[in-house]
């Protein structure tokens, strides 16, 4: 808990420096994490079915003395509700970030031509 500060401060170099901050969020991603640097992404993908809280369901339940909607704490319901911007299952996340990183940053798919001539 006591770093989570200085992630807190390191995110924000990014913004400042113009860098994309990409957030992905696994199964499961609770507590101080979500409560911080989790959710302070531009772009924030999850696992499908992942749990992504800060507290239990019970423990909400128990605070609010109401139910709570099937399914809650959930990627995909949090996507529904705008907390996810994208759903992608875990062998499809390295592509997705790298074709995120690029649309976010301007660069090219491929090397100019240019480019790839001069590393030959």
């Amino acid at each position: 808990l006591m770093q989570l500060p200085r992630t807190t401060v390191a995110v924000e170099m990014l913004k400042e420096a113009s860098q994309p901050y990409i957030v992905v969020l696994t199964n499961p991603t609770t507590g101080g994490v979500t409560a911080s640097y989790a959710m302070l992404g531009d772009i924030h993908l999850a696992e499908p079915g992942a749990e992504i809280c800060f507290a239990g369901k019970r423990v909400i339940e128990q605070t609010i003395r109401e139910k709570l909607p099937e399914g809650f704490q959930t990627s995909e319901y949090l996507m529904e509700h705008g907390m996810v911007d994208m759903v992608v299952d875990r062998h499809d996340i390295p592509d997705t970030v790298a074709r995120l990183c690029r649309m976010m940053t301007h660069m090219p798919a491929e090397k100019p031509q240019h480019l790839a001539l001069a590393a030959e």
